[in-house]
């Protein structure tokens, strides 16, 4: 068994390893992991044009990265993001998949949803004015205060964006993919979860992860759905069912 994880925006892949590599650790000892940094994330040295920031081509793009560890079957576990790469990479069917999990999903059939509406905002403040003034302009923004609202801890996820490693250097990659639709219609989704197994983790009172686009995806998938605690209400207690969550998906 091949594990491929893929991180969410603004993430890399250290995070993915910090996440799930205990679990892989005890449950498939000696099993390939891989854990690629997207454009303009992490280690990776691409930024680019706006056009790069399809996801499709940067799920090409990850593909690529693969070499021959494309040649096994992989299991492929997506955050955010990455569950939108997951998704586009089974799609397209270009390499071979066996089972797919997707965790906190936020991207549906819609460009620019609700939920990710805030990414743009962040984005072109770190162009315009950098990541200080930024920071103060982005929290008197209606996006940060119904975010922080929600969740104060949502809240600080978005702040964070402006702290990230070269965050100005790549603010492309928060403007341009929200852009992106995740599926065409829910009808695609439900050829997916006829094709292959699929598993859904969600969790409430997130606003850059609703809970209810979680449900829109296993239900469309007809996949089994997860419901994490809340991570306002401990990121522990969180982190921990999400961990137990995949590790019994894992072993099934």
């Amino acid at each position: 068994m091949t594990v491929l994880l893929l991180h969410g925006l603004g993430s890399d892949r250290q995070y993915m390893l910090d996440v799930f590599g205990p679990v892989l650790a005890k449950l498939a000892p000696g099993e390939r992991v891989i854990a690629p940094d997207a454009r303009a994330h992490g280690a990776s040295p691409l930024v680019g044009a706006p056009s790069d920031f399809t996801l499709d081509g940067m799920a090409r793009e990850l593909e690529a990265s693969l070499g021959t560890a494309h040649d096994d079957p992989l299991t492929v576990v997506g955050v955010s993001m990455g569950a939108a790469l997951a998704l586009r990479m089974a799609l397209a069917g270009r390499i071979r998949i066996d089972r797919a999990l997707f965790v906190r999903p936020s991207f549906t059939h819609r460009s620019m949803p609700e939920n990710l509406r805030a990414f743009p905002v962040i984005g072109q403040l770190l162009h315009d004015v950098g990541p200080v003034e930024g920071q103060v302009l982005f929290r008197e923004t209606p996006a940060y205060r119904s975010a922080v609202d929600a969740s104060p801890l949502g809240g600080a996820g978005l702040l964070a964006q402006f702290r990230y490693p070269l965050a100005v250097d790549r603010a492309v990659r928060l403007v341009e993919v929200p852009r992106n639709r995740a599926f065409e219609s829910e009808a695609e989704l439900a050829s997916l979860g006829a094709r292959m197994p699929t598993a859904v983790i969600g969790a409430p009172r997130d606003p850059v992860h609703p809970f209810p686009v979680a449900e829109q995806w296993a239900g469309a998938l007809g996949s089994p759905l997860t419901r994490l605690p809340a991570r306002d209400d401990g990121q522990a207690a969180q982190l921990t069912a999400l961990r137990a969550a995949f590790g019994t998906w894992l072993a099934a």
